[in-house]
C-alpha cells in the first residue's frame, strides 16, 4: 500500500453522521444475509437514540419507565423498520419483572408493527403471564397460540424449549390441556397429558377432571380409563368429582353391573355417592327400563340420607310415565311438591306426555289448570303434547279450545301447533275451520306445511268444491312449496268428478311441464272419463296430445281405451 493511500484524509464526523442517517432512512440499502439485517459498526458514530442496534435496549429502557409514547417516536424515526421476531424474544425476556407492561408492547407490535408475534414470541409472553399469576391473559394468548397455524414445532414444544430461557411455571402445561378441551381439540389435550408425565410433571386434579370430562363427551371411554389408571400410578387422590365422571361414562357405556363394581370399589376408598351420582345410576336405569332398579336405587338414596333433588324426581317421573306407570309417577309428583320442589316446566310436560299417551285427557287438563295455578306457563311443546293427545282421539275441538286459552294467557303457538291442529281438523272433514286456522297462520308470518295443504286441498275437493282446492295448490306454488304427485292426483280426480275435463287435461299438463310430474293414475282418470262418453275421436285425440307431452299408455289405459270403442259401437 502507497504512502499516497496511508496519507488520505478520513470524512469529517459529520459527513459520516449523515451517510449513516442516510442509509438509515433508506433500510433497503442496508446490507443483509437471508433477509436479516447485517449490524453495520457505522451505526455507533450515531446518537445512541438514533442508533438500530440499539432499538432492544432503547425499548426495554423504556419499558422500565412504563414510556409507551417514546415507541411511537422510535417507530417515527424508522428504527423499527427491521425490527425482528428474534429481537421481540429479547425485549420479552428482558422484561419479565413487569409482564404487565410487557404484554401492552406485545399488542402493540401486532397492531401498529404489522408484525405477527410467532410461536416463541407467544411462549415467552405466556411464561411471563403465568409467572405473574396473570392467568386470564396467559389462557387468552394461549388459546391464539393453539389456532396458530404453521408455527412449526408443536405448541407443548415451543412452551418447553422456552422454559430454559423464562421463568417457568409447570401451571402453564395444566393451561394448555385446559386450552386445548376449550378449543374443542380433546385428543391433543390427551397427548399432552401423556407427554407431561412423561417428562415428569404431574397435573392438578382439577386438570385432570378436566380431561376426563372432555374425553367423557366425545365417547373416549377407554382414554377416560387410561388417564384413570395413570392418576394411581403417580399417586393422585381422585376425588368425588372424579368419580362421578367415571360413573358418568360407564353409565353413557351402558354396562350397569359395570357401574355396580365401581361403586363398590369407590365407597373402598372412602368416598361416599352424593346425589349426583345416584341421579346419573337412575337416569342410566330409567333410560334401559329397568325402573325396579331405579326406584330400589332412590330407597337407597333416602335410607343413606341423600336427599334427592328435582333432577332425582324428574328422572324417576320420565322413567315410570315411558314404562305406562303413570298414576305411580303422579304420586312421586305429589311427593316431591310435598317435599317443598317446584316442579319445572319439564317436570309436568313428562306427566302430560305420559297422561296423554294414555289417553287420559281428564287428567291433562287437571294437571294443566294446576301448572297454571302454580305460577307455570304451558310452553310450545306442552301444548304440541296435548294437541297430539285430542289429536289422536279425534278431537280437534277441544284441542282448539286449549289453544285459545294459551293465546289468552300471552302465549304465541308456534308453527307445528299450528300445522298439527289444521290436520286434525282435515282428519275430521271440519274444512272450514281448517281454512280459517290458516289465515291466522299466515297472518302470523307462518307456513302451512305440505301436509296442511295435502288435508285442506282433500277437503276442499271431496266437497265438490275442487276450484277453491286449486287455488291453495297454486297459493302453494307461489310460496316456494311444490305440491306432491297425491295432491295432483286430489284435483285431477275433483276435476274430473264435476265433469271439468277441459280444466283437468290443463292440470295434467301443468303437472308434466312444470313439476315433472308424469302420473299414470292422473292420466287414466282422464281416459277413463271420455271412455265413459263414447267418443272415439276425442279419445284418439287426446291421446296423441298427451302422448306429445311424454304420457306413455299402461294396460288400464288400453282397457278404458277398449271400454270406450265397445261404447262407440253400441252407440
Amino acid at each position: 500500500m502507497s504512502r499516497a493511500k496511508l496519507s488520505t484524509p478520513l470524512p469529517p464526523l459529520s459527513q459520516v453522521t449523515q451517510i449513516v442517517s442516510a442509509k438509515l432512512r433508506n433500510p433497503s440499502a442496508l446490507q443483509t444475509i437471508n433477509g436479516k439485517p447485517i449490524p453495520n459498526p457505522l451505526y455507533n458514530f450515531l446518537p445512541s437514540t438514533e442508533n438500530p442496534n440499539n432499538i432492544v435496549t432503547l425499548v426495554c429502557s423504556s419499558l422500565k419507565k412504563k414510556d409507551c409514547v417514546y415507541w411511537d417516536h422510535l417507530q417515527q424515526k424508522g428504527l423499527f423498520s427491521n425490527f425482528t421476531s428474534l429481537e421481540f424474544s429479547r425485549v420479552l425476556l428482558r422484561c419479565q419483572s413487569d409482564s404487565c407492561t410487557a404484554l401492552t408492547f406485545f399488542k402493540w407490535v401486532k397492531k401498529y408493527l404489522g408484525l405477527e408475534p410467532n410461536a416463541h414470541n407467544y411462549s415467552i409472553m405466556i411464561h411471563n403471564l403465568v409467572w405473574s399469576k396473570n392467568f386470564k391473559q396467559a389462557m387468552k394468548l394461549l388459546l391464539e397460540l393453539v389456532e396458530m397455524k404453521g408455527n412449526g414445532l408443536s405448541v407443548y414444544k415451543n412452551l418447553i424449549s422456552c422454559s430454559n430461557e423464562c421463568n417457568r411455571d409447570p401451571v402453564v402445561l395444566d393451561m394448555l390441556i385446559k386450552a386445548y378441551l376449550k378449543k374443542g381439540m380433546v385428543e391433543e389435550s390427551f397427548r399432552t397429558f401423556r407427554k407431561m408425565l412423561n417428562l415428569g410433571f404431574v397435573p392438578s386434579l382439577i386438570t385432570i377432571n378436566c380431561l376426563l370430562n372432555g374425553l367423557s363427551k366425545v365417547d373416549c371411554g377407554e382414554k377416560c380409563w387410561d388417564v384413570y389408571e395413570k392418576l394411581q400410578n403417580i399417586g393422585v387422590h381422585p376425588n368425588a368429582c372424579t368419580f362421578n365422571i367415571l360413573t358418568h361414562v360407564l353409565c353413557n357405556e351402558g354396562n350397569v353391573d359395570k357401574v355396580n363394581e365401581f361403586l363398590e370399589r369407590m365407597e373402598d376408598q372412602g368416598f361416599d355417592p352424593d346425589v349426583v351420582t345416584y341421579n346419573m345410576l337412575i337416569d342410566s336405569y330409567c333410560k334401559t327400563g329397568r325402573l325396579k332398579d331405579a326406584v330400589y336405587l332412590y330407597n337407597i338414596m333416602t335410607t343413606r340420607r341423600v336427599n334427592p333433588d328435582l333432577i332425582t324426581f324428574t328422572s324417576l317421573i320420565n322413567g315410570l310415565c315411558k314404562g305406562g306407570s303413570v298414576r305411580e309417577a303422579h304420586r312421586l309428583f305429589h311427593l316431591m311438591v310435598n317435599r317443598e320442589m317446584k316442579p319445572d316446566v319439564f317436570a309436568y310436560n313428562t306427566l302430560v306426555d305420559g297422561y296423554c299417551k294414555q289417553r287420559m285427557m281428564k287428567e291433562v287438563r287437571s294437571l294443566l289448570f294446576d301448572m297454571i295455578g302454580s305460577g307455570i306457563h304451558p310452553d310450545n311443546f306442552t301444548c304440541w303434547i296435548i294437541i297430539k293427545g285430542y289429536h289422536d282421539q279425534d278431537r280437534p275441538f277441544a284441542a282448539m279450545s286449549l289453544l285459545d286459552q294459551m293465546c289468552q294467557n300471552g302465549g304465541v303457538p308456534s308453527e307445528e301447533i299450528y300445522n298439527e291442529l289444521i290436520g286434525s281438523l282435515c282428519r275430521g272433514n271440519f274444512v272450514k275451520e281448517a281454512l280459517k286456522l290458516k289465515v291466522e297462520m299466515v297472518s302470523m308470518d307462518m307456513k302451512p306445511n305440505l301436509n296442511s295443504y295435502r288435508g285442506m286441498i282433500r277437503g276442499l275437493c271431496g266437497s265438490n268444491r275442487t276450484v277453491e282446492g286449486q287455488f291453495l295448490m297454486q297459493e302453494m306454488v307461489e310460496s316456494g312449496l311444490p305440491p306432491d304427485v297425491e295432491i295432483c292426483r286430489t284435483v285431477t280426480n275433483g276435476q274430473c268428478k264435476e265433469r271439468n275435463f277441459v280444466e283437468a287435461e290443463k292440470l295434467l299438463k301443468l303437472f308434466a311441464e312444470e313439476l315433472q310430474i308424469f302420473d299414470s293414475e292422473c292420466y287414466n282418470a282422464l281416459v277413463r272419463m271420455l271412455s265413459m262418453e263414447g267418443d272415439l275421436a276425442k279419445l284418439m285425440e287426446f291421446q296423441d296430445r298427451m302422448t306429445k307431452i311424454g304420457f306413455e299408455p299402461n294396460k288400464l289405459t288400453c282397457k278404458y281405451v277398449i271400454d270406450g270403442m265397445r261404447r262407440a259401437m253400441v252407440a
